[in-house]
């Protein structure tokens, strides 16, 4: 199985890399976006550390049990041969009604056949109110015209 596009990237195929992890993770849809990762992938998320797409699928379930009404943005900050760096912001709200911002930054190495082997997140979070939110398409993938996270001066 193999995931393009494929290392080593370019600037185009590393920014088609990463809308297509974020139309997958905006999916919030665990089975569909593990199957992105390598069987050994390697992952840190705050504090847990996952190992293995069995472990980054039970993560996803978790998180998105909790984080309702989940919506994200990433952009390219950088990348070589097999490895991109992104940052991005996503909205979501507890079970509470409690709305919250998070910014974070990610590091993503590639295996050969384009399946992500390692990924380093580093994720900082804000509670915002609900007239603050600025993430307001229909859940799912963010729609092509709606503003990046430099648009928007996030």
């Amino acid at each position: 199985m193999s995931r393009p596009p494929l290392p080593p990237f370019t600037e185009e195929s590393a920014r088609e890399k990463v809308r297509l992890a974020e139309d997958g993770w905006n999916s919030r849809d665990p089975a569909r976006v593990a199957l992105a990762y390598t069987e050994q992938t390697e992952w840190r998320n705050r504090a847990e550390f996952p190992r293995g797409r069995a472990q980054a699928q039970a993560f996803l379930e978790r998180k998105w049990a909790k984080e309702l009404d989940y919506r994200l943005i990433k952009e390219l900050w950088a990348f070589t041969d097999n490895r991109i760096a992104v940052r991005y912001a996503y909205e979501y709200r507890d079970d509470s009604g409690n709305w919250f911002r998070a910014y974070g930054n990610e590091n993503w190495e590639f295996a050969t056949d384009g399946l992500m082997q390692r990924r380093f997140a580093s994720i900082n979070e804000q509670p915002i109110r609900e007239e603050e939110r600025i993430f307001r398409w229909p859940l799912g993938r963010r729609p092509d015209h709606h503003p990046s996270l430099s648009d928007l001066g996030l």
